[in-house]
């Protein structure tokens, strides 16, 4: 596929990382695939996840096609460039479609973004992980890439307004690729991929530059200021509330 849209919008991101001055660490980046099709599945804690996990791929001379909300697609700013640069819409009313498109991309050796966790995570641990990433790969044939992303979340999450402040430390950590076969179950995949990403999550926390202690953005199990997963899962059940009473 042509892309038109994706090299300016990488370069506009590059420059704005160095007037960031941010203190990006890429780790294991020669895991991504250099050809062929492959999904990446990345943890999700913030809303530029996409941009700084897409930029996990750039080492490679890869361009990641993300799996989004449908809702960007329709926005008259982001909708432009969500096409330009060949993501994929997601309505979750009618997955299937997407799913269907998904398949394609990875047959004609794209590379696919998938966030397993569907939604951020307020408490910045991992949720729990829809099988979609692991089917995918294994209908495809390709390999799994997990990627965990830290840092971002102290940029542009929920709850907390946003900080673009210069000289923030990112941390990028790339996983060795995962196969899953077509006579692989499901479900235990799934959790072989939560657990391995549960480890590259824990020590790229462990390696990241800071730890204040009672910091809103570091997990409560490190001594952190953040929701527990069961009161971020209180707090996620809450907005669903809320949004189903201004539908009705």
């Amino acid at each position: 596929m042509r892309d038109l849209v994706y090299p300016p919008v990488i370069g506009f991101a590059k420059t704005a990382f160095k007037v960031l001055d941010l203190k990006i660490r890429l780790t294991g980046t020669e895991n991504v695939p250099r050809t062929g099709g492959a999904v990446i599945a990345l943890n999700h804690i913030s809303y530029v996840d996409f941009i700084l996990g897409g930029f996990g791929a750039v080492p490679s001379k890869r361009l990641v096609r993300f799996m989004a909300k449908d809702v960007l697609f329709r926005n008259r700013y982001s909708g432009p460039l969500m096409r330009g640069m060949h993501h994929i819409a997601v309505d979750r009313s009618a997955g299937t479609a997407s799913y269907r498109e998904a398949i394609r991309y990875l047959n004609d050796g794209e590379i696919v973004g998938v966030f397993p966790e569907a939604t951020i995570s307020r408490s910045f641990e991992l949720k729990e992980f829809k099988s979609g990433a692991v089917r995918m790969a294994a209908e495809a044939g390709v390999p799994v890439v997990p990627l965990i992303l830290w840092g971002t979340q102290r940029m542009l999450t929920k709850d907390h307004p946003r900080d673009f402040s210069r000289h923030r430390a990112i941390a990028i950590t790339v996983g060795e690729p995962i196969t899953v076969g077509t006579d692989d179950d499901a479900a235990e995949a799934t959790a072989h991929l939560r657990t391995t990403m549960a480890g590259m999550l824990d020590r790229t926390i462990r390696d990241y530059p800071e730890q204040p202690a009672g910091a809103w953005w570091l997990p409560a199990s490190y001594g952190g200021g953040a929701p527990s997963p069961a009161e971020a899962e209180r707090l996620d059940q809450e907005e669903l509330a809320r949004r189903a009473a201004r539908r009705k």
